[in-house]
């Protein structure tokens, strides 16, 4: 898909290994299950969790060992954050880009990229209450954003 404001098509992501079954990993579902939800309880994403897992403890996908996601898994346990993490980080980026506003306050190029950010966070949060994942009178406010953010 390309993006929408720079005409263009971003890097391709990294490959899932070609083989369903990873012989060398000696983890059982239940173990996978509990390093996700100490993970998870440190503070960490699902996205960074995943990275972690591959990195340190040699586990390339956590769906042909435990049979679900890692979102799945964080949910089941009830550690995964009540706003999406998508939405979590356009909210950071918007916290982050309007204290940069604050000491920086002709730099409009960032001006700009907030109001493209805050865009964004929008359009996620209408597609989210269409989906049923946020409530029905969620708005975004910088203030509240600040606050959830911290």
């Amino acid at each position: 898909m390309a993006r929408m404001y720079s005409r263009k098509r971003g890097k391709s992501s990294s490959k899932k290994p070609s083989k369903k079954s990873a012989s060398w990993v000696k983890y059982k579902p239940t173990e996978v299950n509990e390093l996700i939800v100490k993970l998870a309880g440190d503070g960490h994403q699902s996205n960074f969790i995943g990275i972690i897992l591959r990195d340190r403890y040699g586990i390339p996908d956590v769906k042909t060992i435990a049979k679900k996601s890692i979102v799945q898994i964080m949910k089941d346990k009830k550690v995964y954050s009540k706003l999406p993490e998508d939405l979590l980080n356009m909210l950071k980026r918007a916290v982050n880009l309007d204290e940069h506003l604050k000491k920086n306050k002709r730099d409009y190029t960032s001006k700009r990229g907030l109001e493209l950010t805050e865009s964004k966070i929008r359009r996620l949060a209408k597609y989210y209450k269409r989906k049923e994942v946020l409530q029905a009178d969620w708005k975004y406010d910088l203030e509240r954003a600040r606050l959830l953010v911290k």
